[in-house]
């Protein structure tokens, strides 16, 4: 896969929650990820589709670390991940892939996004619709970890 295409989506994130929820993260080493079982509690998922290719974004977050952006965000912590919460990382989602959108747009790469799906609980899974590998990029922070995963069917 192209590093071209997933980098804009490592920036979107880190710009997103830097910006949004005062909240650094450190990005890892990118392995090719070869099972659904999401790395997180919470993932918000979407797709993509345009016509040089189609694909999928997925943020998943450990659920100290959706909590904290949630207190940063709206002044309030949740006991655990509650509605309030998946809403906040649909919109981290659609706010991370329309970041990446517009750099790739830059690039000449168009896509149109669906609307997030968001699956909470441990060991949920991500189904991704497309045939391409699955890149993922853990992140650390103080507060959790995050892990991005981008797949999409040809580049």
């Amino acid at each position: 896969m192209n590093v071209e295409f997933i980098n804009p989506f490592l920036s979107s994130l880190l710009n997103v929650l830097s910006t949004m929820a005062q909240t650094e993260l450190k990005p890892g080493k990118p392995s090719l990820k070869k099972d659904e079982v999401a790395r997180g509690d919470v993932s918000g998922l979407i797709g993509m589709v345009g016509p040089q290719t189609k694909g999928s974004l997925s943020i998943s977050f450990d659920e100290s670390l959706a909590l904290t952006i949630m207190e940063r965000m709206l002044g309030e912590r949740p006991e655990t991940i509650d509605e309030e919460v998946t809403d906040m990382v649909g919109e981290i989602t659609n706010m991370v892939t329309g970041g990446a959108k517009t750099l790739l747009g830059e690039k000449g790469y168009e896509f149109d996004m669906a609307t997030p799906v968001v699956v909470s609980g441990k060991g949920h899974t991500i189904a991704h619709k497309c045939e391409g590998a699955k890149v993922l990029i853990p992140f650390t922070s103080a507060d959790g970890n995050a892990n991005i995963e981008v797949s999409f069917d040809k580049l």
